[in-house]
């Protein structure tokens, strides 16, 4: 498969031609909705990842009740195409605000999974319990083991998401 493909072109898959998925409000919410019912209510806190994590982050705090929102600032996709060798976390919560709590860390993609396991690994190691959770599952296109802990969909093609205003 190509890299990350700009909105407007279609991935090329082992079987061919993967087209994009453009999502409308409706479909996220839909999507959101089916989230919050597979998540459950077992949490304390939301942790959105950015920047695509940050609406269904808030979306999702709706729906399950939690006033609690932290922010992971991650860059892993370059604005040409391509990677960082690894996603670069900036601003991430103290640990103290995540101890001994349990943690949903959302996204809106697992693409490569890396991003959400570097963001995963970092609320353990403040002594958080996390869980994560996406809107799209990429399965085929995962560079890590495992994969998310809830997803709404599983995709092969680009996702235009409707808050990703010009992308």
């Amino acid at each position: 498969m190509t890299t990350a493909p700009a909105a407007a072109s279609v991935l090329v898959g082992d079987d061919g031609p993967v087209e994009p998925v453009t999502l409308s409000w409706e479909d996220l919410d839909r999507l959101v909705a089916g989230l919050a019912s597979d998540v459950g209510r077992d949490h304390d806190l939301v942790l959105a990842i950015t920047r695509g994590g940050l609406v269904p982050a808030g979306m999702l705090a709706y729906r399950l009740d939690l006033h609690e929102i932290l922010v992971a600032g991650a860059v892993f996709y370059l604005p040409g195409g391509g990677t960082h060798p690894a996603p670069v976390i900036g601003q991430f919560p103290e640990a103290a605000l995540l101890d001994g709590r349990r943690v949903l860390v959302v996204d809106e993609v697992w693409e490569t999974g890396e991003t959400m396991t570097e963001v995963v690994a970092r609320v353990r190691a403040a002594g958080g319990k996390p869980t994560s959770a996406v809107i799209h599952y990429k399965p085929t296109r995962s560079r890590v083991p495992g994969r998310p802990d809830h997803h709404a969909a599983v995709v092969e093609g680009w996702v235009s998401y409707p808050y990703k205003a010009g992308g």
